[in-house]
């Protein structure tokens, strides 16, 4: 088996955020939006703000909020999203504070994963907190389906980019000091959201006011969809791939399943398979993997994923991540002891930016693992941004 094959199966299992104790009862902090169904404005707009319980709060934060915005989904339709809002300490500067989007990695396409709905990890908490404290607002988004209708479309770059840039606009339309400028960071699954985010974030914000900057991005998933289009009963899996694996299967195939049913990708599942597919739909990550042991990606297949016509493109046009039509800099962060989401991968998307002309900067970080790598670039990521806010 290809040396890249392996690692693209090895990144597949497990595009996490740090680790946390299994999903506890969602806390709403006053606004559940599951059952939302009045019409939906243009993207961008602002619906609700309610404060964040404080328990769901970050230590940098002076006050926190929950807030539903309108926003686009898979299907190009109007849809909602929550996300949490951070405010940093202080008085802010003349024009205001300049705001970070926060992309977070996976947790689950459940309601009850819903990011803003959980305690933070002792790991974000720590990052989101660093940003406050260099005197950026933090707006962290849901995407659309988590604690909203519909499902997450995990991994879904275009989709999550509406969501990512609508946060932005919905935020500057909170009675807060904030100036236009704004960049994007995340890590893992929201690493890969991030630099897709950043592909769009100009254009999906243009007439709005706001000025995009730049993006950071560690952990970052790339070129997924190569072993996803490769999926079946008889692809070889490296040893000891254990439980992650399977969820990630069973997410990514959950997201393309409700975004493309015209593939009909139950199809060529087995029964154990369809299972888990459906089962991925609801169950947060610890829960999955709990409830998938046992099973390797092979057993979700009676039949090569690449048989359906037209699974191909689908696959790219879901799963991929632009290399060019980047206006901004862009920061790649990446761990040599990364077992996660293997270095090769981010090595090989800054490769191919710099290839199409793009700006990159890429650090390298020898003796970090995955979740490790997120503070590690804090000292390289910090003047990064502070550059990017300060130039024309």
């Amino acid at each position: 088996m290809k040396s890249w094959l392996v690692a693209t199966i090895l990144a597949i299992s497990a595009l996490t955020v740090a680790p946390t104790a299994s999903a506890a009862t969602p806390d709403w902090s006053g606004l559940d939006a599951r059952h939302y169904v009045a019409p939906i404005p243009a993207p961008g707009t602002l619906l609700e703000v309610v404060a964040l319980n404080p328990q769901l709060s970050v230590q940098g934060a002076a006050s926190a909020y929950r807030i539903l915005y309108a926003t686009v989904d898979q299907h190009y339709s109007p849809a909602l999203s929550t996300a949490a809002v951070f405010v940093p300490r202080g008085q802010a500067p003349d024009g205001g504070w300049p705001t970070i989007a926060w992309a977070h990695g996976t947790v689950g396409l459940g309601d009850d994963c819903t990011p803003s709905a959980q305690p933070r990890s002792d790991r974000d908490d720590e990052y989101l907190s660093h940003w406050l404290d260099q005197g950026y607002a933090v707006v962290g988004s849901d995407y659309a389906g988590l604690g909203t209708p519909g499902l997450m479309s995990y991994l879904n770059g275009v989709a999550t980019a509406h969501s990512v840039v609508d946060s932005v606009i919905a935020m500057h339309h909170m009675d807060l000091p904030l100036s236009p400028k704004w960049a994007i960071v995340g890590q893992s699954q929201g690493g890969g959201a991030a630099v897709n985010s950043a592909r769009w974030a100009t254009e999906f914000s243009r007439g709005t006011g706001l000025d995009y900057r730049g993006v950071v991005a560690t952990g970052t998933p790339f070129n997924v969809e190569r072993i996803v289009e490769r999926a079946g009963p008889y692809m070889a899996l490296p040893p000891n791939l254990g439980p992650a694996a399977s969820s990630y299967t069973g997410y990514i195939l959950a997201g393309v399943r409700e975004a493309r049913p015209d593939l009909d990708i139950d199809s060529v599942l087995t029964p154990a398979g369809l299972d888990a597919v459906n089962e991925a739909e609801t169950l947060c990550k610890p829960q999955l993997d709990a409830h998938l042991a046992g099973m390797t990606p092979t057993g979700y297949f009676r039949a090569p994923l690449d048989t359906l016509p037209g699974v191909d493109a689908a696959l790219d046009a879901y799963l991929s991540t632009p290399t060019s039509g980047y206006d901004r800099p862009i920061f790649l962060g990446v761990g040599l002891l990364d077992r996660d989401v293997p270095p090769n991968m981010t090595q090989q998307l800054a490769d191919q930016l710099r290839a199409n002309g793009q700006d990159v900067t890429l650090k390298v970080y020898p003796d970090e693992d995955h979740s490790g790598t997120v503070l590690a670039s804090v000292p390289d990521s910090t003047p990064f941004l502070a550059a990017a806010f300060g130039g024309s």
